[in-house]
């Protein structure tokens, strides 16, 4: 099989000759930048930068699939929301545009033209042009949850689902047309699998909010993007995964504030787990050792597709990055598969 293959047998939950290797987010680092050649913002801005910065995921630290979405501001961009774009070591950065809820969201017919959008959309198409057989081509959109943080400001926006639930609610419904045409662009791009990146985590709302806010959106978004999703949400989620599970939606991108262990627990078997890896303790900070016992745990569990739990950090260094994509080569294989079911 293929990475490609393998990569989307792991989101399926059907079978392959080893585990998924992969993240729904940004895999870019400073060094990896300086290996390629290109760094922000001009791989937010131009196409062709994107797609080399990003298909370096695969040709250079080997992972299953490829992400060229790197900033959480694209779509917001293409809506109004003035965005400094960042450097090798800041992430780009934007501005709210709405003082009141209340105020009317205007999405302009051509958002989907804007550099915002267009740029990643041309960069999905040079990259199933150049790995789309081998390689899995994953976009990334962010959900109408999210989006109303940018456009009126977290704390604002917040506010608001406690003072004016219902025009917060109208609000979204306006905004999940934008998560769908940009994420069947996507598709009609190159895209084989999307990630549903929507900042809903315990510290910025209750499961309660989750589900009177998220729960239907997202079965809704499930239902209307044409393709597997892989919903990301940073942060400890053990007290919403009973709802995400419900909601239909194909693979749970999680953070290591839920144990791999739990988070297999609360997923069931119907929902596909991808990530848990910390950006921290093992990304950034561990040695040869602590990413051998991770990527064991992983596996012990029944993690569908390993990877970091979240966007790396940009001052990682891409040689943990290898080791640990290495280490799940050398370990998900028959062998150690056997032995887990052995000592099972």
């Amino acid at each position: 099989m293929h990475p490609k293959d393998i990569f989307l047998a792991g989101i399926a939950r059907k079978p392959a000759p080893r585990v998924g290797l992969g993240s729904a987010t940004s895999m870019v680092t400073a060094d990896l930048m300086d290996q390629v050649g290109v760094s922000f913002p001009e791989a937010h801005l131009n196409a062709e930068a994107m797609a080399r910065l990003a298909e370096a995921g695969h040709t250079v630290l080997g992972f299953d699939n490829v992400m060229p979405l790197f900033s959480v501001w694209h779509e917001s961009a293409a809506l109004g929301c003035p965005v400094d774009w960042g450097s090798k070591r800041q992430w780009p950065d934007g501005k709210a545009i709405h003082a009141s809820i209340h105020d009317t969201v205007q999405i302009p017919a051509d958002f989907l033209k804007h550099a915002g959008c267009a740029v990643p959309l041309q960069a999905l198409q040079l990259l199933q042009r150049r790995l789309g057989g081998t390689v899995a081509v994953q976009g990334k959109v962010f959900g109408p949850w999210t989006l109303g943080y940018h456009l009126f400001g977290v704390e604002d926006f917040l506010m608001a689902t406690l003072l004016e639930p219902d025009a917060v609610k109208r609000v979204m419904r306006t905004l999940i047309e934008v998560t769908v045409a940009f994420a069947n662009a996507q598709l009609d791009s190159g895209a084989d699998v999307i990630t549903l990146a929507d900042h809903c985590t315990r510290d910025l709302c209750s499961p309660e909010t989750y589900r009177d806010f998220l729960f239907e959106i997202h079965q809704e978004l499930n239902a209307r993007i044409r393709c597997p999703i892989a919903l990301h949400i940073c942060g400890n989620t053990a007290d919403r995964l009973q709802y995400i599970r419900e909601t239909g939606l194909a693979c749970f991108h999680f953070d290591s504030k839920v144990s791999a262990a739990e988070a297999r627990q609360l997923a069931g078997p119907g929902l596909a787990l991808m990530g848990g890896t910390s950006n921290f303790d093992i990304v950034r900070n561990g040695t040869a050792e602590a990413i051998t016992a991770d990527v064991e745990e992983k596996l012990r569990v029944g993690i569908n597709v390993l990877g970091p739990e979240c966007a790396v950090p940009l001052d990682a260094p891409r040689a943990n990055l290898k080791t640990f994509v290495e280490t799940v080569r050398k370990l998900s294989g028959p062998t150690f598969l056997g032995r887990l079911k052995t000592e099972g």
